[in-house]
């Protein structure tokens, strides 16, 4: 079981963003739940979606994988998909994979909050 945290973020132009931040590791235990809370977040709440991985210290590929389905979910539906904050440990990881190349990733949640694309009327 993951414990994950999550928050709402409004733009000043109404543009809402869900924050998630999973607690612990994101392996093969986890990672399907966490999927299925981004898939979630993504077709019920809101197409643009931070992750913060601050307090994620372990990472594996099925938590890599988890992240890439909810950036496609995200690019799907013309959202954005932003990773913040990401744990010194797990950032090898990223680094290793070449996925931080692949993601749009943030040095701090408030860096990832301001450059999300505007609202599209409907």
């Amino acid at each position: 079981m993951i414990h994950i945290e999550q928050k709402t973020h409004t733009t000043q132009d109404g543009t809402t963003i869900i924050v998630l931040a999973p607690i612990g590791r994101l392996d093969i235990t986890t990672a399907w739940q966490f999927r299925l809370k981004l898939q979630e977040c993504i077709s019920k709440l809101s197409r643009h979606v931070v992750v913060n991985l601050s307090q994620v210290n372990f990472i594996d590929s099925s938590g890599l994988t988890s992240l890439v389905a909810g950036m496609r979910d995200a690019d799907k539906v013309k959202g954005s998909f932003r990773i913040c904050n990401v744990h010194p440990e797990a950032k090898l990881v990223f680094e290793v994979t070449m996925m931080d190349s692949v993601f749009e990733i943030f040095e701090t949640e408030k860096e990832a909050l301001e450059g999300v694309p505007r609202s599209m009327p409907t």
